[in-house]
């Protein structure tokens, strides 16, 4: 059943993604610093094949958690939580928020019988843009987890704004785009995966007569969209957290392509795949919770469901 039209529809509609997103990005945030610690683990190490899965400080999922909680205290679990919330409050709520517009410049004017080529499209477009505006956030957010603090060690940032003083007064504010390119095709690649996923799922179910839609329907669809995610977007964010956290005035990567090559070369096919599942852990959760909270705000507030 459609639902009457809002005013002020397409603001609700970003309101309502950013909120849902810095839910699941509060919620899961310590998933995602485990899963940052692994992937710089053991960097270009000359490791290959199931070597590069051992001799590791942040030993699999669970036994990083715990590492990071004797080093550094629950606190630890939270690092880098304030610029996760101002990255998902710029990027999300616009790959989110405008993905059902531009599906409709493609032409997409039924949501039931759209082709899936439509909505992969918009999601890469709304991807990109949203992750090219906040770059920043995704750079301070990424080096503030990706830093240990075992004893004797000075923090890298003492916190979220003086990290941004700091990049900008050591690189200026072109420093705060370092990782730009590797970090877009990242977005383009989940958004492209994630919502379209969720969305033709979600209509599939429907229009098979297996489900009505409600909340079963959402977590079942989001559960797909989130295993999907991570299995496209692993290697890339790989590449995108060693570009990001490498030191400026010691660069070991020239490039995204220069990492992606020297992590083959050096940890094989599988170092493209390290964190892959504190990845699932984190982007299988978020993307439940967030499509879950979405789908309810837009029932609270009168809009379509996706």
């Amino acid at each position: 059943m459609t639902m009457a039209k809002i005013e002020n529809e397409q603001i609700w509609r970003f309101a309502l993604a950013g909120i849902s997103n810095m839910s699941a990005a509060t919620i899961t945030n310590p998933v995602d610093v485990i899963k940052i610690r692994m992937q710089l683990e053991n960097e270009l190490a000359s490791q290959k094949g199931i070597e590069v899965l051992k001799n590791r400080y942040y030993d699999g999922f669970i036994k990083g958690g715990v590492r990071i909680v004797k080093d550094e205290g629950i606190r630890g679990l939270y690092k880098g939580v304030v610029p996760s919330l101002m990255r998902e409050g710029s990027y999300s709520t616009i790959r989110m928020g405008a993905y059902e517009p531009v599906k409709v410049l493609f032409g997409a004017t039924d949501p039931a019988h759209t082709p899936l080529w439509k909505k992969i499209c918009a999601g890469a477009v709304t991807g990109a843009i949203g992750s090219s505006i906040a770059v920043p956030t995704d750079l301070v957010k990424v080096r503030m987890q990706g830093c240990t603090k075992l004893v004797g060690e000075v923090p890298r940032y003492r916190s979220t704004f003086s990290a941004f003083a700091e990049i900008v007064r050591e690189n200026g504010v072109r420093g705060l785009y370092v990782g730009v390119g590797p970090t877009v095709k990242r977005a383009a690649i989940l958004t492209a995966t994630q919502i379209p996923t969720y969305d033709h799922t979600k209509h599939t179910i429907l229009n098979a007569g297996l489900m009505s839609e409600g909340a079963p329907l959402h977590v079942t669809s989001s559960m797909v969209a989130g295993f999907m995610t991570a299995l496209t977007t692993s290697p890339v964010d790989v590449v995108k957290t060693r570009v990001m956290n490498q030191q400026q005035n010691n660069k070991v990567y020239t490039s995204a392509f220069d990492c992606f090559f020297k992590t083959l070369r050096s940890e094989g096919p599988l170092g493209l795949y390290k964190g892959f599942i504190p990845n699932w852990m984190r982007i299988g959760p978020h993307t439940t919770i967030a499509f879950f909270i979405f789908e309810q705000l837009r029932r609270i507030v009168g809009i379509d469901p996706i």
